[in-house]
């Protein structure tokens, strides 16, 4: 037996250097699956006539969602427990192999199964991300690498739609799948070459039980939002049976937290103020966001006759806005180490920019909605990536990767309530909107032998103006409501984000924190001989 057979492994010293190859291949990662969230839209309504699902158009979007929900919690949590590099390397590859499978479907049913497993592996690349950088930047210094992350879904969100958009109209909607194959391809051997972090073996035994609980719990959670007023009735057995086995595989699993020796969702977190409001927030910023913003693309076309792809350049204030108050908030952060400041300011703003939504008519030019959607985004970029690094920075180290994805998880989780609630009160107004629209002006619908099945951009731009002026305002009717309903969640907001603690940001990496690395200037320097002087 060898002095040495048992001891520890060496650290792994972090040089400046060795982190920022290390960001290149996050960012290479995170940038894979920001932009197919955002690419697959505008192509969707010709992936699924091609394909021929357009009664079940919807499915394309829930696979992919209920996948990246599910899996949000169990890579944060398998990560703290078995580290995060083969995790990550893991996410790469089954999300480029499931990119090839949807480019190549031949149906509508494969292409929706290639979906949920995209939203495998994109999942697990925007939790990992957050929290490998956690593991290797100190908070007090982790504004300046988050700031660019955030500015990823920025760039994504305007560049996906006009990819989208550009392939399904000129060259094949396949190609926006087959476009994720190289990058994927890079980012996996950027990843496996230079994401040189440790793995290890957990000391307890993982919550599995645990694992199948939660994932069941948010299951069935989205597929009653997603379903509930639209497929199937409120009060229908169907629902009415699912919110009752919500309630039972909730209840079963705060019972196995409670007792599980390592929990998948520790229990105990929730004692913590921070992760509590950040949480919270979270959710309410989900909610809020996920509903204003996703209803807003159709009233653009509907108001500007544009098409689905150039829809998404009048979004780009929003981006703009978000990307300034980002990067701004958190270099300022990484200087001062104060952060409580904006996330309450975030919160006013957006409550402004809700204020201002409602004020929102058929006449409304570009530039105010272009000025509404800027104020928008400044509010979230002051809110979103600020409170992913707060709840990692009040959290023990070995617990990043489990706070990060709750965070993740409680804002997906808001979003989809959110646009399930928003969905119903917009369709349920457009509809009879739309109805008092074609009855008041009968002669005009006759006469431009306009199908009502039929609404779409380029077909109500060139209507009677009448017509045309009616059927705006039965969008706008439906819209603006709806942002009276979202102006309580964001002052809630505001009051929680008033709570946040002012705590220390922390000067150590989370692998140094945990003696897995030392950092370049702690590092040992090597001896030398002495030189010998000549007699």
């Amino acid at each position: 037996m060898t002095a040495t057979a048992d001891a520890p492994p060496t650290p792994i010293v972090l040089t400046q250097k060795r982190i920022w190859l290390i960001f290149s291949a996050l960012i290479a990662g995170m940038f894979l699956a920001s932009l197919d969230q955002t690419i697959v839209g505008t192509a969707m309504p010709t992936i699924v006539g091609d394909l021929g699902g357009i009664s079940q158009m919807a499915w394309t979007t829930t696979a992919y969602l209920l996948a990246t929900t599910i899996v949000m919690p169990i890579y944060g949590k398998f990560g703290d427990l078995f580290g995060r590099r083969w995790l990550f390397l893991f996410a790469i590859a089954v999300f480029t192999a499931a990119s090839v499978g949807a480019a190549a479907a031949t149906g509508f049913w494969e292409f929706v199964t290639f979906r949920g497993l995209q939203g495998v592996g994109g999942g697990g690349l925007m939790i990992l991300a957050q929290a490998i950088i956690a593991d290797v930047v100190p908070a007090k210094d982790r504004g300046k690498y988050m700031a660019p992350m955030g500015a990823i879904f920025g760039v994504t969100s305007v560049a996906g739609p006009l990819l989208g958009g550009f392939f399904a109209d000129d060259l094949s909607w396949r190609w926006c799948f087959w476009l994720n194959v190289p990058i994927g391809l890079a980012a996996l051997v950027i990843a496996f070459r230079y994401l040189s972090i440790p793995s290890h073996r957990p000391t307890t035994r993982p919550d599995y039980l645990g694992v199948v609980l939660m994932s069941s719990s948010t299951a069935l959670l989205i597929l009653i939002t997603d379903w509930g007023g639209k497929q199937y009735a409120w009060g229908s057995t169907v629902i009415v049976s699912m919110i009752a086995a919500l309630v039972a595989a909730l209840g079963a699993f705060i019972v196995v937290e409670a007792r599980a020796e390592e929990p998948m969702l520790p229990l105990w977190l929730f004692r913590n103020r921070t992760f509590v409001l950040t949480s919270a927030i979270g959710l309410i910023l989900g909610l809020v966001m996920f509903a204003a913003l996703g209803f807003l693309p159709t009233y653009l076309q509907m108001a500007t006759g544009t098409t689905a792809a150039v829809s998404g350049l009048l979004l780009i204030p929003m981006m703009v806005g978000m990307m300034a108050t980002l990067i701004a908030s958190m270099g300022v952060i990484t200087k001062t180490g104060r952060y409580r400041i904006y996330p309450p300011v975030g919160a006013l703003i957006i409550l402004a920019s809700l204020l201002w939504l409602t004020g929102l008519d058929a006449h409304t030019s570009m530039w105010i909605i272009g000025g509404m959607l800027f104020t928008m985004g400044a509010g979230l970029g002051l809110i979103m990536q600020i409170i992913v690094l707060v709840v990692q920075n009040a959290v023990a180290p070995d617990q990043i990767g489990t706070a990060t994805s709750a965070n993740n998880y409680f804002r997906e989780m808001g979003g989809a309530i959110g646009v399930a609630v928003f969905g119903s009160i917009f369709t349920h107004r457009l509809t009879e909107g739309l109805t008092d629209a074609f009855r008041s002006h009968g002669a005009e619908v006759i006469g431009s032998n306009l199908d009502p099945s039929n609404l779409v951009p380029t077909v109500v731009k060139h209507l009677p103006t009448g017509l045309h002026d009616a059927i705006v305002n039965a969008y706008v009717q439906a819209l603006v409501p709806g942002f009276w309903y979202l102006i309580p969640g964001a002052v809630l907001a505001f009051v929680l984000a008033l709570f946040i603690p002012q705590l220390t940001l922390s000067d150590q990496a989370g692998m140094v924190a945990r003696g897995e690395a030392v950092m370049e200037e702690d590092a040992p320097k090597p001896e030398t001989e002495p030189i010998s002087m000549p007699r």
